[in-house]
């Protein structure tokens, strides 16, 4: 397919209009981007995972840390509240596999780290960065694409 973001400009200015709002938003920026690179690794969005490993690489996330968010639960790395949103983001990723929503538990770990404006905007985080992997991955651009 052509490049869908041009074909369907509209639909693109209004995902965009959601990264500024998330840009705005009390939910940290380093947080933000560490979810948006785990769903980008569940989703297989090359481009997200590529744009994202950037950003945080050049927002000043180590290699390490990087290279370590696929398997957070089982790294040293990351702080609890880095802990409690990747465990959101999966949840709400992976939503087919908790027929009855986002488990207690991790709405709860997840309130004990972020106020409620934060955890509201790591939601919409989520599910922004899902409907951009989607449109990614369903019209087959490649990472790189918009480095």
């Amino acid at each position: 397919m052509a490049n869908v973001y041009k074909v369907a400009g509209r639909g693109y200015q209004a995902l965009s209009a959601m990264e500024e709002f998330l840009h705005d938003s009390p939910a940290p920026n380093d947080v933000l981007e560490l979810v948006r690179l785990r769903v980008s690794q569940i989703n297989g969005c090359s481009v997200c995972v590529d744009l994202h490993s950037h950003r945080a690489s050049d927002s000043g996330e180590t290699n390490e840390r990087l290279w370590s968010v696929a398997a957070w639960r089982d790294t040293p790395f990351f702080t609890d509240r880095e802990r409690a949103a990747p465990a959101l983001a999966e949840a709400v990723t992976r939503i087919t596999d908790n027929p009855k929503g986002v488990p207690d538990d991790v709405w709860d770990t997840a309130a004990r780290h972020f106020s409620l404006d934060a955890l509201a905007a790591l939601v919409m985080a989520i599910a922004s960065v899902n409907a951009w992997n989607r449109v990614n991955v369903a019209t087959g651009l490649v990472a790189g694409s918009f480095r």
